[in-house]
């Protein structure tokens, strides 16, 4: 008898939110977690496909002579072009996907994880079960991000949550909202939605 596949939950959240935190609490919970932007970069480095396709999009400058990912000529060339981005996304994001498949088929939870900043931006919800959202008030969000990387400028911030879908919109498209503020634990949050999900993929 073939075991039944996992639900595939999405989790995202704007920069700063505290999403790698609430992937943690799922973690300890024993829930797996497909950590997608990550993952990107790592097929970007090793999955020959789409290297040779990111060569062929972008010229052989896309990877030194050593085969490792040219992440300041990307960064000129790529990431300040919004078509170059649209181009980059459209060969990454099916390798990606092509990737979490096969993960999910490894995972023997009731549920299984994905983690990535632009699922709804994406409309990489169509091929998931449900998307939790996890919502934080801006000033914290800022904050946070200060904190984590001092590198960054306030501006800088800024420029990237306005690049961002609004937390309410998210709020509104997500199956499950976790508030992520001062006077709000986490951990009764994700207990809950891991209850209902464990309820969910019984039924």
């Amino acid at each position: 008898m073939n075991k039944p596949s996992p639900l595939k939950i999405g989790i995202t959240g704007g920069i700063g939110s505290g999403k790698s935190t609430v992937c943690k609490i799922f973690e300890i919970l024993g829930i797996p977690v497909y950590y997608a932007d990550d993952r990107a970069k790592w097929l970007m480095a090793n999955d020959p496909d789409l290297k040779a396709s990111i060569q062929s999009e972008f010229g052989i400058e896309s990877y030194s002579e050593t085969g490792e990912l040219n992440r300041q000529y990307l960064a000129e060339k790529v990431f300040s072009n919004s078509e170059a981005v649209s181009k980059i996304n459209a060969l990454v994001h099916p390798c990606v996907g092509r990737d979490f498949e096969s993960w999910v088929k490894q995972q023997s939870t009731p549920y299984v994880l994905k983690e990535a900043a632009l699922i709804f931006e994406s409309g990489g919800e169509k091929k998931l079960d449900g998307v939790i959202n996890v919502s934080s008030p801006l000033k914290i969000r800022v904050a946070r991000v200060l904190l984590r990387d001092p590198h960054r400028s306030e501006e800088q911030i800024n420029h990237i949550i306005d690049q961002q879908m609004p937390d309410e919109e998210k709020n509104a498209l997500a199956n499950y909202v976790i508030k992520n503020s001062e006077n709000k634990m986490l951990i009764p949050q994700v207990l809950a939605i891991h209850q209902e999900l464990f309820e969910k993929s019984n039924s």
